[in-house]
């Protein structure tokens, strides 16, 4: 959890970010930790959402941060749409758990990193950097 004393440099790359979780709570610790450091987040609760958003502009993120258990449209099924617009910048999931056949597909579909919760925020922030 971030907290006020935490010390954080801003970052030397800022990055436009859209973390899509469908937990309120996620979005917003993932939205203050990324932001602290200069990134530029948005946050929204399920695929569609960003679908939305990203079929709107598809150059509108350098990085796409999504869980995988979601309502309505799921992490797999958004990574696969986003192909068809197409959406060209770094695609990343979250998730407590995934089977091997479907980690299996997210990478077959070039998903490049699958970061496990609880997921260290300075794990979250080196991925950012990374896109």
């Amino acid at each position: 959890m971030l907290t006020t004393s935490e010390k954080v440099a801003p970052s030397k790359s800022v990055k436009r970010v859209l973390y899509v979780d469908d937990m309120r709570e996620l979005r917003e610790v993932a939205r203050l930790a990324l932001s602290v450091v200069g990134h530029k987040v948005d946050t929204v609760p399920d695929g569609t959402d960003a679908l939305e958003r990203l079929a709107a502009d598809p150059k509108a993120y350098d990085i796409v941060i999504s869980d995988h258990h979601m309502a309505g449209m799921n992490g797999l099924e958004l990574v696969m749409r986003l192909k068809e617009i197409p959406y060209s910048g770094m695609v990343a999931i979250v998730s407590s758990e995934l089977n091997i056949d479907v980690a299996e597909e997210y990478r077959r579909l070039g998903v490049e990193r699958i970061l496990y919760k609880p997921v260290e925020l300075a794990d979250l922030r080196a991925l950012v950097l990374e896109a």
